[in-house]
C-alpha cells in the first residue's frame, strides 16, 4: 500500500498537474511516421506442440533465445517445456520439470531467465494444501543450458497454505536469482486483513535465501508483476490497491540504502472493486525505463505507455497505443535506440481478438502491427516479447482448434517511411 504521507500527495498532485497539461488521453495519442518503422511479421516453426500455452521468452548477447511453455500431455498432466533458437533453428526440446503436483493458472505462468554467469533459471507454481489458491514457487536452475535442472528450492519461508505466485525473475550479480512475487500469506493468519503483499527474495547459488523483504504491504491481488535494470539500478512494477480500491500501477527503486517506497507511476484513479488479472510490464536502456499498462479507469478501457528519464524516479504524461476496444495483457521491450515496442490484446468481436504490435516514438505512437488472430478468452494467455539484436521475437497462444504457442520474428527497421 502506497504511505499516505504529504510528500506523495504532492507527487501524485504533481502527475495529475502533468497529465493534464500534456493532455494524457485520446488527444496524447498522435501517430507519427517519423517514427522507425517494424518490419513484416514471419511466424516460425514453433517448438511447443498442440496442447501447449503460457509461454515465455527471453535472448541473450550471443544470439539465442529460448521459448518455454507448459504442455498438457495425453494423459492429461502437465510439464514445463524449454527450447532453444541458434537463429535459424530451434533445438530439441528439455524438460525443466514434470510430474509435480503444478498450480496451472492462465495468468500466473512460469518464467525463465538467464544468470550472469550463463546459467539457467526458471520458476514454477506447486499445490501446498488442499485450498483452491494454496500454491507457492519453486525456482530451479540449469548449469548445461537446460539440459538438467537442480532440486526446487522454495523463496517464501511462511509454510502457510496460501497464494505466492505473479513472480518475476532476474539475474542477481553473476550467480544468484532475484525474484519479486504477490504474497497472500496474510490470507491464512488469524484475524487476517487479507491482503496480498508484494515480496522479494534472492535464491543464492547454493540455493539459500537472502534479502527477503515486504515492498508493499497492500496490492492488488492477481496481477502480474514485471521487473527490469537500467544504469540507475533495478526498478519493480505492479498493480496497487489503495485503501479505497484504487488500482494504479506502482514501482518500486533498488538504491543503495534499499528498496525505495512505492510511488505510482500515473494517478489513473482507476476505482475497481476486484482483480482485473492485468499487470504492467517495465523495460530499461541506459536511465529510461518504459512502463505499459492497461486501465479502465472512468470507465475507459486503455493501454498507455510512460517513459522515465531519470531512472524511474519519475514519469512524463503516459501515451495510449490501443485502437479503441483493448482487452490489454501487455508486453513492452525496448529497442536499440531505447524506444519502446508494446504489445496487446485489442477486442475485434465477441470471441476474437487480435494481438497488436506498436513502436513508441516519445509521444507520437507508429503505425500497428497485426500479430495474430486469438480468442479473447483467458485460455490465449498474454503475449510476450524479446529482442535478438535488430529483430524482436514474439510468442502468444492461439485456442483452436487446441491451445497452441506460436513464435514470430519481425525486423526491427531503423528506417523512417
Amino acid at each position: 500500500m502506497l504511505p499516505q504521507s504529504p510528500a506523495r500527495s504532492l507527487l501524485l498532485a504533481t502527475f495529475v498537474i502533468v497529465a493534464t497539461a500534456c493532455g494524457a488521453n485520446d488527444s496524447s495519442r498522435a501517430s507519427s511516421t517519423s517514427t522507425a518503422i517494424l518490419g513484416a511479421v514471419e511466424e516460425i516453426a514453433s517448438p511447443a506442440p498442440p496442447g501447449s500455452k503460457m509461454p515465455f521468452v527471453i535472448a541473450d548477447d550471443s544470439g539465442a533465445a529460448y521459448v518455454s511453455w507448459t504442455e498438457q500431455r495425453a494423459d492429461s498432466s502437465f510439464a514445463i517445456r524449454l527450447a532453444k533458437w541458434n537463429g535459424a533453428t530451434w533445438d530439441s526440446s528439455r524438460t525443466i520439470a514434470a510430474d509435480r503436483p503444478f498450480f496451472v493458472n492462465w495468468a500466473d505462468f512460469p518464467a525463465i531467465t538467464m544468470l550472469g554467469n550463463g546459467d539457467l533459471a526458471a520458476h514454477w507454481l506447486e499445490r501446498e494444501g488442499t485450498g483452491t489458491y494454496a500454491y507457492g514457487i519453486r525456482t530451479v536452475r540449469s548449469r548445461d543450458d537446460g539440459r538438467s535442472w537442480s532440486a526446487p528450492v522454495t523463496p517464501h519461508t511462511d509454510g502457510l497454505p496460501a497464494e505466492h505466485g505473479f513472480v518475476s525473475l532476474w539475474a542477481d550479480g553473476s550467480r544468484n536469482l532475484g525474484l519479486v512475487w504477490l504474497d497472500g500469506r496474510k490470507s491464512a493468519m488469524k484475524d487476517s486483513t487479507r491482503e496480498m503483499t508484494i515480496r522479494t527474495a534472492v535464491v543464492r547459488d547454493d540455493g539459500t535465501l537472502t534479502r527477503d523483504a515486504v515492498l508493499d504491504a497492500r496490492s492488488c491481488d492477481c496481477c502480474q508483476t514485471s521487473t527490469a535494470k537500467g544504469s540507475n539500478g533495478r526498478v519493480i512494477v505492479y498493480r496497487d490497491r489503495s485503501a479505497k480500491d484504487i488500482r494504479d500501477i506502482a514501482i518500486v527503486r533498488e538504491l543503495v540504502s534499499g528498496w525505495s517506497p512505492p510511488v505510482l507511476v500515473h494517478a489513473d484513479d482507476w476505482y475497481y472493486p476486484g482483480c482485473p488479472v492485468n499487470g504492467p510490464q517495465v523495460a530499461a536502456s541506459g536511465k529510461t525505463v518504459v512502463v505499459a499498462w492497461y486501465t479502465a479507469a472512468h470507465d475507459t478501457a486503455r493501454v498507455l505507455v510512460a517513459t522515465s528519464t531519470d531512472g524511474g524516479a519519475t514519469f512524463g504524461a503516459p501515451v495510449r497505443v490501443d485502437e479503441g476496444d483493448p482487452i490489454g495483457r501487455v508486453s513492452v521491450v525496448l529497442d536499440s535506440r531505447a524506444e519502446p515496442i508494446v504489445a496487446w490484446l485489442e477486442q475485434r468481436s465477441a470471441d476474437e481478438a487480435e494481438i497488436l504490435l506498436r513502436r513508441v516514438t516519445g509521444a507520437t505512437v507508429g503505425e500497428t502491427r497485426s500479430l495474430a488472430r486469438t480468442s479473447g478468452a483467458r485460455q490465449s494467455g498474454f503475449p510476450r516479447l524479446a529482442v535478438l539484436r535488430d529483430t524482436l521475437l514474439a510468442t502468444w497462444t492461439t485456442t483452436k482448434p487446441a491451445p497452441q504457442v506460436h513464435v514470430a520474428r519481425i525486423p526491427l527497421s531503423s528506417s523512417a517511411r
